[in-house]
């Protein structure tokens, strides 16, 4: 039987440039007090042995972790995965989180927390015992959670907050969700529309008031009404279904509508098709989140896309200067969404 062969270690790596493993940490963790010289040589050991430098090495310099914590709602999440609907907000966040902290050598670890449960702090003192990030990052609705941000702010971890709802602490980020919604507002409006619908997410998500208020900041900009045009649903399919049978029930019915995610979106689209609607000539239809799926309906879903992965790219970025630094921003990152256009939009018979 072939014997296994040895992986390099940072010891290897230190013989072989004769220097202290310290000062292998130091390099690899790029440390300002090097010398040229001997960062050259070590690099050079590093480079002939083949070393990768693993999280325990780069730890040995006492500072940082090198790990960033990622954390998600745990019930959405779950659910998301069982139903198997689409939904990738997970996989960009991860796309995004893991390239940049890759190119920081540092490494994402993604956690699920029920913002909800009375043990939160139980769950987040252990998590935080067992990989001492050095920073988190916080997801709705978790981003406007005063326990998980107080046991943050206490530990004196940096935290970044993905689509918080208030300044208040930590590294604050979003995409501008109002913007995007006066952006499809405006955009349908310029096709002919007058009567344009709106279908909200839950209260409890900070996204859908700013969604709501785009729509009807573009909406009263326009001169155009909005009695008649709004109904709230909970991000879940049957919930769409709900606002949109309400919405497109009444006599006076929009001609377009703008759903506040995919899965909300789909189910317009079902309900719209049950009526005898035909998308776009009947009805236009425009999405949030712009997941896989919406380029496999019949027509294509015209959606807004959420720079997710870029965000939370930033959100890394970020962290790791105020870990490193101690720098932070003043105002909050924001990342602009952009509108997809593809088969559901079109101007109104």
């Amino acid at each position: 039987m072939a014997r296994r062969r040895q992986a390099v270690t940072i010891k290897h790596v230190a013989a072989d440039a004769g220097v202290s493993l310290q000062t292998v940490s130091r390099v690899i963790n790029n440390e300002p007090n090097v010398r040229p010289e001997m960062k050259a040589r070590v690099q050079a050991s590093i480079d002939k042995l083949g070393y990768v430098p693993s999280i325990a090495a780069q730890r040995m310099s006492g500072s940082r972790s090198y790990l960033i914590l990622a954390l998600n709602d745990r019930d959405r999440t779950i659910s998301d995965w069982r139903e198997r609907q689409g939904a990738d907000w997970v996989d960009q966040m991860l796309l995004g989180g893991m390239l940049k902290c890759a190119e920081h050598g540092y490494r994402l670890i993604f956690e699920l927390v029920d913002t909800h449960s009375d043990h939160i702090e139980r769950e987040l003192t252990a998590a935080i015992a067992a990989l001492q990030p050095d920073g988190v990052i916080l997801t709705p609705p978790h981003s406007d959670n005063e326990q998980i941000t107080t046991l943050l702010k206490s530990r004196e971890i940096p935290f970044a907050r993905i689509s918080p709802s208030n300044g208040g602490e930590g590294i604050a980020l979003n995409m501008d969700d109002a913007g995007a919604a006066a952006m499809a507002t405006e955009k349908l409006a310029r096709l002919g529309h007058k009567r344009i619908g709106f279908i909200s997410g839950p209260d409890e998500y900070s996204v859908s008031g700013w969604r709501t208020e785009g729509w009807h900041r573009a909406m009263d900009t326009l001169g155009l009404p909005t009695d008649g045009l709004f109904a709230q649903g909970d991000f879940s399919f049957d919930s769409g279904r709900k606002a949109a049978e309400a919405l497109l029930s009444s006599g006076d019915r929009p001609t377009a509508i703008i759903a506040s995610n995919d899965q909300m979106s789909l189910a317009t689209l079902e309900v719209a098709r049950e009526k005898g609607l035909s998308i776009p000539d009947d009805l236009s239809l425009v999405s949030f989140d712009n997941t896989p799926i919406v380029r496999f309906t019949h027509p294509q879903l015209t959606a807004v896309d959420q720079p997710i992965s870029d965000v939370t790219a930033r959100a890394v970025e970020l962290l790791i200067a105020a870990a490193r630094d101690n720098e932070w921003p003043d105002q909050p990152a924001v990342v602009p969404c952009s509108l997809v256009e593809r088969e559901s939009t079109a101007p109104p018979r």
